[in-house]
């Protein structure tokens, strides 16, 4: 892949581009391998590939400039704005529809938010494709001034954009370096549907699904694959989200619970299960933590936590139970590799990484894990 913005300086954001993709690839395995060299025996698969471009399904844009000149990127060494709207990694669907919405922030006077002064309204457009190219797209604003103004020009946006299904406002009023903040004020549509294969998924606009769609339905298909001897009558899928894992592993004669803090994402999940006839398939709004603290233990636990791991009191938790195996999707395999030393009794057997990041040294890894003995 060759970036302009690149050769220019103007972003590094993919620090491995210089680097061929095979040899990324190797590097990952190598690394994640490395990490669990103290696990002899693991059957590791083939890397998955990813595209090595028009991959990503979510924009993120810092929004800078002028309400004028607005610029859809990042934020230079002196917090001025660079326009990134010809990025290479982004899925047709989203390269597309780049353009429009800067013409929206000119059209709604939507002032670029200015990190030095502390002044102006727009700070983040946050865009979503899901795989028929239907878009979710929020704007990340300080305050609600601007508010009316989005809503007046909302149908003329829909016009440019006829496969617009969720459009929404966040607010985030903290001088700080935070993406979003907790208010979300939805204008236009609930949900963006995400068909994949035989299961769609529902996310909302404080929902959180993977960046790279292609490889997240990699990622499902093996899980499905890798769980579906195990016998598992009952499954814990742990941080699940929008339900990506639950759903997936659903089967008759298997109850299957999900369990996420993030009570969007549950609301969601539930609808897709609902939808999909999913009569065994429970999700809860909670702490996955103090959740499972006593809970009957399952046949089967999936994981799939944030970058910091389970933790030590989960991983004890799962440890001292009577789970015969353990599937963890890891987005940061130093945290993986932490957790499955403080669980040794789970053996791991299978692994394999998913390349969701292509260009950069960030991996998500599959691992399944049987109890020993």
């Amino acid at each position: 892949m060759r970036c302009g913005y690149f050769d220019a300086g103007a972003c590094r954001s993919c620090t491995w581009l210089p680097t061929p993709y095979d040899d990324q690839l190797a590097a990952k395995q190598a690394h994640a391998a490395e990490l669990l060299r103290d696990h002899p025996g693991i059957d590791w698969l083939p890397p998955v590939r990813s595209r090595e471009s028009g991959f990503r399904s979510k924009a993120k844009m810092v929004v800078g400039g002028t309400v004028e000149a607005p610029t859809l990127g990042i934020l230079d060494e002196h917090r001025h704005g660079t326009d990134l709207r010809e990025c290479g990694l982004h899925v047709p669907a989203l390269h597309d529809a780049l353009p429009h919405l800067a013409d929206f922030v000119r059209r709604a006077r939507l002032t670029p938010y200015d990190v030095t002064s502390r002044t102006g309204e727009l700070k983040h457009l946050l865009v979503t494709a899901a795989p028929d190219d239907a878009l979710m797209v929020r704007l990340v604003l300080r305050s609600t001034e601007a508010l009316p103004r989005v809503r007046k020009h909302l149908p003329w946006l829909r016009e440019r954009l006829p496969r617009l299904a969720v459009a929404s406002v966040n607010l985030q009023p903290r001088h700080a370096a935070v993406l979003e903040g907790e208010v979300e004020e939805v204008l236009l549509g609930e949900t963006l549907a995400i068909t994949l294969g035989a299961v769609t998924l529902h996310l909302r606009p404080q929902g959180f699904f993977q960046t790279n769609t292609e490889v997240a339905a990699a990622l499902y298909r093996e899980a499905a694959a890798w769980t579906s001897a195990l016998d598992a009558r009952s499954v814990w899928d742990l941080y699940c989200g929008v339900g990506g894992f639950a759903l997936h592993l659903a089967a008759p004669g298997r109850r299957v619970t999900g369990v996420e803090v993030a009570e969007q994402a549950v609301r969601a999940a539930r609808r897709s299960a609902e939808e999909a006839g999913a009569v065994d398939v429970e999700f809860v709004a909670g702490d996955a933590t103090a959740w499972a603290r006593d809970r009957p233990d399952p046949d089967l636990v999936v994981v799939n936590p944030p970058r910091r791991g389970l933790g030590p009191e989960l991983a004890a938790r799962i440890e001292e139970g009577g789970a015969r195996a353990l599937l963890y999707s890891s987005c940061h395999p130093v945290s993986l590799a932490r957790d499955l030393a403080a669980m040794p009794s789970l053996r791991p057997v299978r692994a394999r990484v998913f390349d969701m990041f292509p260009q950069t040294a960030h991996q998500e890894v599959l691992v399944l894990a049987e109890r020993r003995g």
